[in-house]
């Protein structure tokens, strides 16, 4: 299996992206376009857009309108997790870089992590009135899964039943891809998890709040 990497100097955190050619190469073939923007990253990335003080999806502080999350036990993605999280990594001290790895080297349908996202002010509805800046939102997409060719966004969290705003962040997530890839919202699905529990959702049904 041949996976890339490369460090993100990007605001918030040590990001590696990371990204499984052999597996994209199978997986993608109903969407070439992610293919080709997963590739485009480890050359074009445009850095500048996560160092200019914009909104972060992961720091979002409000809610959605739209159904709430189906909530799980012995997800899929939780027992990768666990499994995960009972290595020792001997390169990874933390809990949420070391479910990422086992996942991408393990899981037969996890492509890529760390996977660099943004949108611009003209491409949302109302962007100044809910960022208050015209500046890019940007973030990382902690797990990206490919599983009956939807494209499924997975977002790590250490105690998701406690999120309030994990929904908004990986609904985001969602949208940015979307607009990155031309990919209709339609064929993403959504979800947060931890090794017992985890949390899905249509990102076509939620709906940005009226005020």
């Amino acid at each position: 299996m041949v996976i890339q990497a490369k460090y993100l100097p990007h605001t918030g955190g040590a990001y590696v992206y990371r990204v499984s050619h052999t597996k994209t190469l199978e997986l993608c073939k109903k969407h070439p376009s992610l293919k080709l923007y997963l590739e485009k990253m480890f050359l074009t990335c445009p850095d500048k857009y996560f160092s200019n003080g914009g909104p972060r999806s992961s720091l979002l502080r409000f809610k959605l309108a739209g159904t709430s999350p189906k909530e799980t036990t012995a997800h899929e993605v939780s027992i990768l997790s666990k499994h995960g999280l009972s290595i020792n990594f001997d390169r990874i001290k933390d809990n949420h870089s070391r479910v990422q790895l086992f996942m991408l080297e393990n899981d037969k349908k996890t492509i890529a992590i760390e996977v660099p996202l943004w949108l611009h002010h003209n491409e949302l509805e109302r962007y100044n009135t809910l960022f208050n800046t015209k500046e890019e939102l940007t973030g990382h997409i902690d797990v990206l899964r490919i599983e009956n060719s939807k494209i499924w966004i997975w977002d790590y969290k250490p105690n998701p039943k406690k999120e309030e705003y994990a929904t908004t962040q990986v609904y985001f997530y969602a949208l940015m891809l979307s607009k990155r890839t031309g990919i209709p919202l339609t064929e993403f699905r959504c979800g947060y998890f931890n090794d017992t529990l985890a949390y899905t959702f249509l990102p076509e049904m939620m709906k940005l709040p009226n005020n």
